[in-house]
């Protein structure tokens, strides 16, 4: 059975939409993946939408590239972990039953929601104390935390950004632009090693992908543009409530019905 229109446009307007998002605030996994999710299965779903939003985030790390100069030194610490914690996160995805990953799904939404909740209290914090760079131990848990984000990017991915600016801001790195730039290459590994993997088990639905890929950039670029002309809060607070709606109908579409 052939697609509706009204489908189509959902899922290319939640695409764009979340290209623009990300390029303002961040979180627009819980527009696509909820699209998503209402005509296919949360695997697919997973699959398609971290395909159809890895176009839209290379611009960030080419906006970024003065800042990536002056911070390789954390790049080469912190790029296997998070490599490696892709892949281990998508394996899960795909190798675990499915009924698995949709029983998480309400859980994984919260999290997320939650996530982007306190970005913004907790970037004021970092700005406002900074960290000198670490040794011993507390670079060793850097690392490994790194490695978690990278698990938890491979599974699901929505919210990886303020997980890693929290434990960029323990590395020594002087300012929050810096601070992004490692984020976006750091992301960008783990949601390209994770889509290679989803296209590789062959859960990625290529009709919805390829669609939504080229509105989701379409949506990259105007947002960066306009990016001065909303305020991120507003944005921000309106992916939350998305979220923990979405949230509040899987817990009772699993659970009370």
């Amino acid at each position: 059975m052939s697609d509706s229109i009204f489908t189509l446009a959902m899922l290319c307007i939640s695409a764009f939409l979340a290209g623009a998002i990300n390029a303002v605030a961040g979180g627009g996994t819980l527009l696509t993946f909820p699209s998503l999710l209402a005509i296919v299965s949360p695997i697919h779903a997973n699959a398609t939408s971290t395909v159809a939003l890895i176009p839209a985030s290379l611009g960030s790390g080419w906006a970024y590239r003065k800042e990536l100069a002056q911070t390789k030194d954390r790049l080469k610490l912190l790029w296997a972990p998070s490599f490696f914690g892709g892949i281990l996160g998508s394996l899960a995805v795909t190798r675990f039953p499915e009924k698995v990953f949709a029983t998480m799904v309400p859980w994984l939404l919260i999290i997320a929601s939650t996530l982007l909740l306190l970005q913004k209290p907790l970037s004021k914090y970092i700005q406002s104390h900074p960290h000198q760079a670490p040794t011993g131990r507390t670079l060793y848990s850097i690392v490994f935390f790194q490695f978690l984000v990278g698990i938890y990017g491979g599974y699901f991915g929505a919210g990886i950004g303020i997980l890693m600016i929290s434990a960029l801001s323990f590395m020594g790195i002087p300012d929050i632009h810096r601070m992004n730039a490692v984020k976006a290459i750091l992301g960008f590994m783990i949601n390209g090693i994770t889509a290679v993997i989803f296209i590789i088990e062959g859960v990625v639905i290529w009709k919805y992908a390829i669609m939504m890929a080229i509105t989701s950039t379409a949506g990259g670029y105007l947002g960066a543009r306009l990016a001065r002309r909303f305020k991120s809060e507003h944005v921000r607070t309106f992916v939350v409530t998305i979220g923990f709606a979405v949230a509040a109908y899987s817990f009772y579409k699993r659970f009370a019905t």
